[in-house]
């Protein structure tokens, strides 16, 4: 019982945590003359280092966003630094600010001149919450893509010479959905409340099969662009499905039809992987996107497996014991419940606010 109380604590500490980390882009594009760089931050990232609402009546007027546009082209521009040609440059201009109907701000900054080499350091990434990252993408005037890089807090800096490109494209992509299979305790848990009800090595295979297989079609339709469906609708529907699963296990010991049911939710999920790339705009990137929408799958592919091969063992483990076995499934099933629908809540609540 000690075991499952010390489950039932972690499962509760996540709750708080249920959203990945920020991210934000940065697009260089190399021109004859020479640098051109827009930057897109989330509006609620922005807050970080420059808060808008300067009334604090928790809404945002035009005039409020007209008045903080300075002070965060001031900032990106004093934290941004670009060297050219081993010369650090000067933005041209004070920086262009302006906001678009997604919640979004861009800032767009030029530099002189030409560059051979160049060195972009962004300094301000550390003024954003823990754990934001950036995905910056270079370009020739052309639009090819001469180098990619995920930025982190730690790792800030991306250099490029002119002519050889730079890319840890796949790498990036790859450990990107690793930790956001890993963060996503929604996901998680979701898989969790399926394969705490299965007693052997195939049915569990049975349901990590069609979850696969089911969110690698939504991720891939999504990335492509063929299919979008809003966050507003798919963080909440991600939540009631957690909520149903958890029921389902309280109401029937042995369910049926979970493949077809791990199949239709993991539809859903996989719109949930695919936000994540839609903010970075992968759809944009000339070299092609099936790169980083193959390596981020696989990264979550290769989470999944971490987790589900570190847990089955324990549940298996638990369903031999008929003292722990009598209680495990229908507490946890209960926790699940609570849990998907705490989410579900916030993000309904989030929606309407």
């Amino acid at each position: 019982m000690k075991l499952l109380y010390i489950l039932f604590l972690l499962a509760f500490s996540q709750l708080c945590f249920a959203h990945a980390p920020g991210l934000s882009s940065v697009d260089v594009v190399l021109t004859p003359t020479g640098v051109d760089a827009n930057i897109t931050f989330a509006l609620q990232d922005i807050e970080a280092f420059s808060p808008m609402d300067s009334d604090g009546d928790a809404e945002i007027t035009a005039q409020e966003y007209d008045n903080a546009k300075p002070n965060i082209a001031a900032l990106v521009t004093n934290e941004l630094q670009f060297i050219l040609n081993d010369q650090v440059a000067k933005p041209v201009s004070n920086g262009d600010v302006s906001f678009d109907d997604k919640n979004n701000a861009h800032v767009k900054l030029r530099y002189e001149p030409t560059a051979t080499h160049l060195k972009m350091v962004v300094l301000f990434l550390k003024k954003l919450p823990e754990g934001h990252k950036q995905y910056v993408t270079i370009k020739d005037v052309e639009g090819k893509s001469l180098s990619e890089k995920m930025l982190t807090q730690e790792d800030n800096v991306i250099e490029l010479n002119i002519n050889v490109q730079n890319s840890s494209m796949f790498k990036d992509f790859l450990l990107l959905g690793i930790e956001h299979i890993l963060t996503g305790y929604d996901h998680l848990l979701f898989l969790f409340a399926l394969l705490m009800v299965t007693r052997n090595f195939w049915s569990a295979v049975g349901i990590i099969t069609f979850f696969t297989i089911a969110h690698s079609i939504t991720l891939g339709l999504a990335g492509l662009n063929v299919v979008n469906l809003p966050s507003s609708v798919v963080e909440p529907l991600i939540a009631a499905t957690i909520v149903y699963v958890g029921l389902e296990n309280l109401i029937s010991k042995a369910p049926k039809g979970r493949r077809l049911l791990t199949f239709s939710f993991g539809l859903i999920h996989g719109f949930g992987f695919a936000s994540v790339l839609q903010e970075m705009g992968i759809s944009s990137i000339e070299t092609g996107i099936l790169v980083p929408l193959f390596s981020f799958n696989l990264g979550v592919e290769v989470g999944q497996i971490v987790v589900t091969s570190l847990v089955l063992p324990l549940i298996w483990w638990l369903h031999k014991k008929p003292v722990i076995e009598k209680y495990f499934v229908p507490i946890c099933s209960i926790l699940v419940s609570f849990a998907g629908l705490f989410w579900l809540i916030e993000r309904t609540l989030l929606q309407t606010n």
